[in-house]
């Protein structure tokens, strides 16, 4: 059991509320995944430029870390620290090199996600304790995707918690389990894509991010992924520019939407809804198996 909220802002003027609303429904769904939690939050994507997040570096090597990645990106480098994570920003020319000295580092420093806007946090804990390490409350941003979790197949680690993202700008949290997960890494991995984790859900988005490398639109890999993934899921899976819902064709995992004017919100439960602004006129109502849902800004 696990439990899934996204927040997609339509009004502007909500982005700096992004983060506490985010975090207030991610604290409600505690219960449905008292193990790990993780988000995403979307925004201040500047031109050339691309962020890329890392985590576990500890104290002691984190100077070492700095210069190295310094001599690969030159002065135009920023370096932001949250808690045990490291958002670094980057001329997208040199982010290729500055993964692959990230990947050569060790010392445990892992890689988290890279894009235009995405920034990843993750950890093991109780989702309001992982919220607040990171202070989720206080960030901005035009869209957000949170988890929680409750593991049944694979260790509980800070690498195992959700969301995974194997693309550019693109993550996805899942509630379910996929049967056919290993059959589906092995023709990822002939494809050329890695994995760092046993979970299904690791294989669920890389399968997306090889569909859209491809040149698929989100909606159309979502459409495959209802013939191509055996198992049971709800999944929102997150980009620069919106989020999208998939159900499975039993719809077993609970889910609902919530929409008004001014924002989409999606939760496990109802509950989570119970404080965000103008919910009682909110257009209320539970996702179809087998339909994707899509929201996006204009490019």
């Amino acid at each position: 059991m696990c439990g899934i909220v996204g927040l997609f802002l339509k009004n502007p003027a909500l982005q700096p509320e992004l983060g506490r609303l985010t975090s207030q429904m991610l604290k409600v769904m505690t219960e449905r995944g008292p193990d790990s939690a993780g988000f995403a939050v979307y925004g201040g994507a500047r031109h050339g430029q691309t962020k890329i997040t890392v985590r576990d570096l500890a104290p002691a090597h984190g100077a070492a870390f700095e210069r190295g990645l310094a001599d690969i990106a030159g002065p135009d480098m920023t370096v932001a620290f949250r808690d045990d994570h490291m958002v670094i920003t980057v001329p997208s020319e040199h982010e290729k090199a500055a993964r692959r000295f990230i990947s050569s580092f060790g010392h445990g420093v892992a890689f988290v996600s890279s894009g235009d806007s995405i920034e990843l946090y993750k950890g093991v804990g109780l989702p309001e304790a992982v919220a607040t390490r990171f202070d989720l409350a206080g960030m901005s941003g035009t869209h957000a995707i949170g988890h929680t979790r409750m593991a049944t197949e694979s260790a509980v680690t800070t690498a195992g918690a959700h969301p995974f993202s194997t693309g550019p700008d693109q993550c996805l949290v899942h509630n379910g389990s996929l049967s056919n997960h290993n059959t589906l890494r092995r023709q990822l991995v002939r494809e050329g894509l890695e994995f760092a984790t046993e979970n299904d859900s690791e294989v669920a988005a890389g399968y997306l991010s090889w569909r859209l490398s491809r040149g698929e639109r989100l909606d159309e890999a979502l459409t495959a992924a209802l013939a191509d993934l055996d198992g049971f899921y709800t999944f929102v899976v997150g980009t620069r520019d919106g989020f999208a819902v998939l159900r499975d064709p039993v719809a077993c995992k609970p889910a609902v939407i919530a929409e008004t004017d001014d924002y989409v919100a999606f939760a496990s439960e109802y509950r989570a809804f119970a404080r965000l602004p103008g919910i009682e006129t909110a257009t209320v109502f539970e996702p179809e198996p087998q339909r994707v849902y899509h929201w996006e800004h204009a490019a």
